[in-house]
């Protein structure tokens, strides 16, 4: 599966490449456009967007200064080169963006159904989004823009994204910034061949802002790139039962987030496999530095996670079969490894003091555990988690919220199939360092737990599992003396080494 997605990605990767090097240089000042910060040049930017399409194809050249700009169309062959110093600053009046009828989406630069797209350049794109956020707002207040504005927000799709390209193949997304858009900050859905390397995005101006989007992919390799996000920083979304996201590579990476670093879901129609990730850091993030969430029928399996360092967030792992809007099919998650990781769990709130902060009243009271939870009919299988150190607070405190190992405690536990996955959707669970809750085959190598202070709870419980296999797995919690801390509760063929 590795050397496959290898083969694949390094194709993508050259055919990238070598269209970059034939592309010709145009200057968009030539069009007249104009970087002072204050003219508006969407019109100017489409004109000069379509000449270059037009004529061969190429690089349309943006040199240092500020390029106000509402929503644009990307054209085959053709990339936007944003050198640095230069700005494509988003205009902070709604109704200079369009909401594409094709994708459902606004956002200030479009590619639908093009090829040999790109956006390069250390430059800036700026979407502004707070404040074209809040002037939506007054426009819907005063009847305006129609808008449900759900908890005093617009829609996500009313408010622009900075990106959104649709059914593209060989896109090439390398060395800009991307910062502040008004809702998710870049989308690609359905695209084909996907280079994304050295970007720095900081998209944390207003809710909903997600590092990057990758939906219904095919070939995608994501590297080398720094996310700082409100919402997921890096997400993986599967939107078409009849399509999957697939054959992608994530290496070198850093997420920060108000919400789960790494992510696949919250909507898996279709689903996603063959992934490699190496190299991850996640940091002061609110909820799981790693979620996969198979809730709305898809697939999740063959998945690698291989080098993570995870400080100072809410929850390690969490790996979540559901049933929300299956429509009849069988959600499946199995053959995942997670390997090489090191994690630090905080007993303090992890995002405090960032712009748009996770909501405590989520948060269980006791700090929860890593996580792999399927259904009674719809399990969890095959998952292998190998050199692994996790760092808990401990403190769980049975005085303040218990769970206990008594059978009706344990059955008690809900199985919220219809819920929205998130590591603290039980609230109270009865372990400190992993609650596994029906699945078949797990198995722990060489995975240290370590308590820094007293918990009530054992460190491991084992709910309906079939098959687990502790081998080298270390314990670490004061004062626990000759406390059990593997508990198994109606499982079986569970071996410890």
């Amino acid at each position: 599966m590795t050397r496959n997605i290898a083969k694949i990605l390094t194709l993508g990767a050259a055919l990238l490449t070598g269209w970059q090097l034939s592309a010709k240089d145009y200057d968009v000042q030539e069009f007249g456009a104009v970087g002072d910060g204050v003219f508006l040049n969407s019109c100017v930017i489409q004109h000069a967007i379509d000449y270059v399409h037009a004529h061969g194809g190429g690089r349309l050249v943006f040199s240092p200064g500020t390029y106000v700009t509402g929503s644009i169309y990307l054209k085959s062959n053709v990339t936007l080169h944003i050198e640095q110093g230069a700005t494509l600053l988003g205009s902070t009046n709604p109704w200079d963006y369009v909401k594409d009828p094709y994708v459902g989406w606004n956002a200030m630069i479009f590619a639908i159904k093009q090829e040999n797209v790109g956006i390069t350049g250390k430059g800036v794109i700026n979407g502004r989004g707070f404040t074209t956020a809040n002037n939506m707002i007054k426009y819907i207040q005063k009847g305006l823009y129609s808008d449900p504005l759900r908890n005093d927000r617009p829609g996500e799709t009313n408010r622009p994204e900075n990106i959104h390209f649709r059914e593209c193949t060989h896109v090439l997304i390398q060395d800009i910034t991307l910062k502040d858009p008004a809702s998710w900050n870049q989308t690609y859905d359905q695209c084909r061949n996907l280079l994304v390397e050295r970007i720095y995005v900081d998209s944390k101006s207003y809710w909903n802002n997600d590092g990057i989007d990758i939906v219904d992919c095919d070939s995608v390799t994501i590297k080398d790139s720094f996310f700082d996000a409100a919402d997921d920083a890096i997400c993986f979304k599967s939107h078409d039962a009849s399509s999957i996201c697939q054959n992608v590579v994530v290496d070198n990476c850093t997420g920060r987030s108000s919400a789960s670093g790494l992510k696949f879901g919250t909507a898996s129609r279709g689903g996603f496999r063959n992934f490699k990730i190496t190299n991850l850091t996640i940091f002061d993030t609110f909820r799981s530095a790693i979620t996969f969430a198979a809730v709305d029928g898809g697939q999740i399996e063959n998945i690698t996670v291989d080098g993570v360092r995870s400080i100072n967030t809410g929850n390690v792992f969490y790996l979540r079969i559901g049933d929300r809007w299956s429509s009849g099919k069988t959600p499946t998650l199995k053959n995942v490894a997670i390997r090489n990781v090191y994690a630090e769990v905080p007993f303090t709130k992890p995002d405090a003091g960032y712009s748009y902060e996770g909501p405590v009243e989520d948060n269980p009271r006791n700090i929860s555990p890593a996580s792999i939870v399927g259904l009674p009919n719809k399990r969890i299988e095959n998952i292998t988690l190998e050199n692994i150190k996790m760092v808990y607070p401990g403190r769980g405190d049975s005085l303040y919220a218990k769970v206990g190992l008594a059978a009706g405690e344990l059955d008690a536990i809900p199985e919220m199939e219809k819920s929205y996955p998130e590591f603290s959707q039980f609230k109270e669970l009865p372990a400190w360092g992993l609650y596994v809750r029906h699945a078949d085959n797990i198995q722990l190598k060489n995975v240290s737990f370590k308590a820094q202070n007293a918990d009530y709870r054992p460190a491991v419980v084992l709910d309906d599992v079939n098959g687990a296999t502790f081998s080298g797995v270390a314990f670490s919690e004061p004062s626990a003396r000759k406390k059990q801390q593997i508990f198994p509760y109606k499982s079986s063929s569970i071996h410890v080494k």
